[in-house]
């Protein structure tokens, strides 16, 4: 494993989710709906699937890794489109915040700004995995008619609900960086380039979405 290999499928991962998004994108603005209803449920179920086989099989993860990017990019495609109608430009806002955020993070990781110590690990973990649950709590409430408002409103709690998922999701990334690093410095064998590349672009992709969310709750308040 090396850094420059796994950035090279970094970037290879990127160009597929792209690709794949772009097309679910056209067939939105070309009013396909039910199409792009269909891609999206398999890219959101098929890129889930794949994402546990290769979190527990790492070492098929050079297979799994890019056809999770095509899954991702089908269900973002989707997702980007709707909310870039209902508020015009949002997608290119958050595109640009996501890598703005992943070159700052990178640059004070690489400075020495920020030092992945275990403590931080341990913050990051813990509050990444009470995201997961309140989601999930969410969720499984939704299903019975519950909505957790403040989560989901436009209202100043929810705004900053969605503030501090940004932050936990971005400093995910600092933990991505670090991983890559330390598999390189101990020679991890060569398919562990794709994971790392596989769990850099799940917080990506997390960290959009949540920026996504973000932008589109600050927007509706005009």
């Amino acid at each position: 494993m090396t850094i420059n290999g796994t950035v090279n499928k970094i970037f290879l991962m990127t160009f597929l989710v792209v690709l794949a998004a772009a097309y679910t994108w056209n067939l939105m603005l070309q009013g396909n709906m039910a199409v792009v209803s269909t891609y999206m449920i398999a890219g959101g179920i098929g890129g889930f699937i794949l994402a546990l086989v290769t979190i527990f099989k790492k070492t098929w993860s050079p297979f799994t890794a890019p056809v999770y990017a095509v899954f991702q990019g089908l269900l973002l495609g989707g997702i980007s489109a709707s909310l870039n109608t209902q508020f015009p430009g949002i997608v290119i806002q958050a595109v640009a915040l996501t890598f703005g955020t992943l070159f700052a993070l990178l640059f004070a990781y690489r400075s020495g700004l920020i030092k992945v110590t275990e403590n931080f690990k341990l913050g990051v973990v813990a509050a990444t995995g009470g995201i997961f649950i309140a989601y999930l709590l969410s969720f499984i409430l939704g299903l019975f008619g519950v909505n957790i408002g403040f989560m989901h409103s436009n209202g100043p709690v929810g705004i900053i609900v969605s503030l501090v998922v940004v932050v936990v999701a971005a400093l995910n990334l600092v933990l991505d960086f670090d991983f890559i690093e330390s598999g390189a410095e101990m020679g991890a064998p060569k398919y562990m380039e794709w994971y790392g590349a596989f769990g850099l672009i799940v917080t990506l992709i997390w960290l959009y979405l949540e920026f996504l969310r973000l932008l589109s709750k600050l927007s509706s308040r005009n």
